[in-house]
Order: C-alpha cells, then structure tokens, then sequence
C-alpha cells in the first residue's frame, strides 16, 4: 500500500457516505475510482473489495458484531459502527489479509479519526471476533428460516418472506446467493461508429479480456461482450471515443423483446440514462426515429451527453412528465418503451444499498404510480403497435399485477410476451418483461 493514501481509510469514507449520509453505492465508489485512479491495481482492487463487500454483507456484519459486543450496533457512533463492520468483513472474508493487522490497522484509524478513547472498544470486539468465528451461530435454518437466509444472505426479512411466499423459499436462496456473486461488466459496440469484430480487436489492443455473451433465442446478443482485466473503464481510449455503452445483458434483452424494425418511431417515456433508447435508435436505422424522455434536466442533459458521445443521429430529447398526456404523441408511436421507476430490487449486485433503502410501504407506492403512468403513455401506441413495460426489479406488486391490472382495464391491448429474469438465468440482472400489443 502506498504511504501517502490509506486505502483502509478511503473505503470507511466511503461507507459512511452510504451509510450515514444515504448516498447511493454506485455513485459513491465511481466517484471514488475516478478521483483515485492514479493508485495501482492491487489498490484499487482492495478498496473496491473491502467498500463493496462490507455493503453486501452488512447484516451479517452486524450480526456477527452483536455477538461480540455488549454495546448495540445501532447505538454505536456511525464512524465506529462502519469501522467494525469493514474490519470484520475483512476477518471472515479475505483470507489474505492477517488478523492482526486488521485489527492493528481499525485501531489505528480510531485514533487517527478523534475516537481514541474507544479504541479499546474496537480492539476488543474484533480480536474477540478473530477469536470466536469458529464458535459463532447462526439462526437456526428449521426455527428460524426467514432469519436464517436474511442474515446469510444480507437481505431484509420483509423481502425474503416476500419471495418466499411469491417464489418459493428453494428459488427465494439461489435468487439471494447470486446477488453475492461476482457482478460481470457487459458491454455492446456502438454500431454508429464501429462493428462488434473491430470493436473486440480495438479492446484486445488495450488489453481488456473480452468474452461472447450467448442466450438462445436473443441472436443480437451475438453483439454483447463481457468485459475483465482491465484496471478502469473509463482510462480505456475505446470507452471515451463512445466505441461501446456499457450496458447489462437484462436491458438488451428487453429492447430486443421490443421487436422494432427500420423505420419505426419509438418513444422511451421513462429514458435516463440513455442505453435503451441508443439501442433502439441503432435498430430503428436512420430512417426511424426515437424520442427519449424524462422527468427532470439533470436526467434530461444527461441523456442528451451519451447521445452526443455516441453520435446517434436519429434521437431527440425531451423533458416530460410521463404521468402527464402530451396530446401531440397519441397513436404517433409503433413503440412505447415504458423501463420504469421501481423498486430496484433485481440489481443488488451493482446497486447494493438499494435493498437496505427500500420499504414495503415504497413499493406499493412505485406500483401505484408505474400505473398512472402506464395508463398515460399507452395513448401515444398506434394500432397495432407495441407497448414494452419493463422493471428491474423483482416484485409481483410491481410486474405480474401491473400487467394483470392493465390488461383488465383496457382491453384493447393483449399480452404477447412475459419474463421475469432473476440474476443468474443470463449475464444479467434481475429484470421483468412484459410485451403488450394494442389492437
């Protein structure tokens, strides 16, 4: 480790700014990475290991810490209370590191951060934790079996007795151990500036590790690449000259469920930041159009920066309210692409604190309001056209009723195609997919 910058430090920044301060993860560590990317690629690496796995894991973090603690986790200050959970994430998940000098090291930055007088604390919980983990219990899996997986897995009680009830409690763990699995980067070439075999030789010249993606019946995915070895994405020439979107295998799947061809007109109602609707523009070919909404200018410029990194021709933007009827667009679109707001719960390996933020009360609400937009945007489809609804979540409330609820209420659409995806069946994420057609 270099002498000027203590990683050990970085990673607890980071994770109070989540913690405490509700910050999102992605954001977060991108941030991080970026200001930091002059450190070398063990570091960056152990940083990212440490920020990223102590997330993941933080109920059981703090389940392991209760143990050993006769102060509550949740009465501790936040600096401390995020001290422990890392140093001891880093006891029971990274073999490599000594225990000593995790527990050398926690001291260390107590004392540096104002908190001396509890580093007795802190150096008495973990080397307890050092000692105990052979001795440790866990929640009985026949007594106690929402506990059990909640605190194995990390994820909150009320959400595994919801995909229990809804899943199964078999598919309800393997869906739980996947979003502690390693996440892989997926990437599809942007086809107005270059071709997927140029775009792969292009890569290997800067010595990134690129991997086919394949799922039967998705023949455009032929295009997609997995992506590995290399130390930052955005250091890669290819990646800032706007040769490839980085994009997750569940979206590409759901705007090719889309179906659109040559020509078609396309409005993505709900678009930032931009990867689907610079997909469909590539399909819809220079003689379509596709027009990308969305509710604020922060998403609204954001959306405008990729296409003009991009260079797509054929997109216009707009900010818009989808919950409000734009009288212009009613039966002018062959498809409307409707990925809207949820509750997030199908991407918790790249957006981990998403499952600690969400609440049952907040996803009835996300549900109520994918309604009232569907109920709008459904006007702008023509006869015959296609109205895409798609989540990246993993909810019934929010997918399968959604659809129910729609096709109950207006019966001039009929269902074509429905999927939900949990993370493992492909590269991807967890995803729901519905394709509805107007008559």
């Amino acid at each position: 480790m270099t002498d000027k910058i203590n990683t050990r430090e970085l990673a607890l920044e980071a994770l109070l700014l989540v913690n405490r301060d509700n910050e999102y993860s992605h954001l977060v560590l991108r941030q991080l990475l970026e200001k930091y990317q002059y450190l070398d690629k063990r570091e960056r690496a152990f940083l990212t290991r440490i920020f990223e796995g102590t997330l993941a894991r933080r109920i059981e973090m703090d389940y392991i810490i209760s143990q050993f603690s006769r102060t509550k986790v949740r009465k501790m200050k936040p600096l401390i209370r995020d001290l422990l959970r890392m140093s001891v994430y880093q006891l029971y998940y990274m073999d490599s590191v000594p225990d000593a000098a995790v527990c050398n090291e926690a001291v260390k930055l107590a004392k540096k951060r104002g908190f001396g007088t509890l580093s007795g604390f802190v150096n008495g919980v973990l080397r307890s934790a050092a000692r105990g983990r052979e001795a440790l219990t866990y929640p009985d899996r026949e007594k106690q079996p929402v506990a059990a997986l909640s605190v194995q897995y990390s994820v909150p009680e009320w959400i595994v007795e919801r995909w229990s009830a809804a899943y199964g409690a078999a598919e309800t763990e393997t869906v739980l151990s996947r979003f502690l699995a390693e996440v892989p980067i997926t990437v599809r070439p942007n086809r107005w500036k270059t071709a997927p075999k140029a775009l792969r030789q292009r890569l290997a010249q800067e010595g990134v590790d690129v991997e086919p993606v394949t799922e039967e019946g998705y023949e455009r995915l032929s295009d997609a690449f997995c992506l590995s070895g290399y130390d930052h994405l955005r250091g890669l020439p290819s990646f800032r000259e706007g040769w490839f979107y980085v994009q997750d295998i569940s979206s590409m799947l759901a705007v090719e469920t889309a179906g659109v061809k040559e020509g078609d007109t396309v409005i993505d109602v709900c678009a930032a930041p931009g990867g689907k609707s610079l997909l469909l523009s590539e399909l819809v070919g220079e003689s379509g159009t596709v027009e990308a909404r969305d509710l604020s200018p922060h998403k609204v410029a954001l959306i405008a920066e990729n296409i003009a990194r991009y260079g797509a021709k054929n997109i216009t933007v707009l900010q818009w309210d989808a919950t409000v009827l734009k009288e212009e667009s009613v039966e002018t679109a062959d498809l409307v692409f409707a990925d809207l707001p949820c509750s997030g719960l199908g991407v918790l390996r790249k957006k981990t604190d998403v499952k600690y933020r969400v609440t049952p009360q907040q996803t009835a609400e996300l549900a109520s309001l994918q309604r009232q937009i569907l109920s709008v945007v459904k006007h702008y489809v023509k006869p015959n056209g296609t109205l895409l609804y798609s989540t990246c979540t993993i909810n019934r409330e929010e997918n399968e009723d959604n659809v129910a609820w729609f096709l109950e209420q207006y019966e001039e659409f009929s269902l074509e195609f429905m999927r939900q995806m949990f993370p493992g069946e492909t590269a991807g994420d967890g995803f729901f997919i519905a394709k509805l057609r107007k008559h």
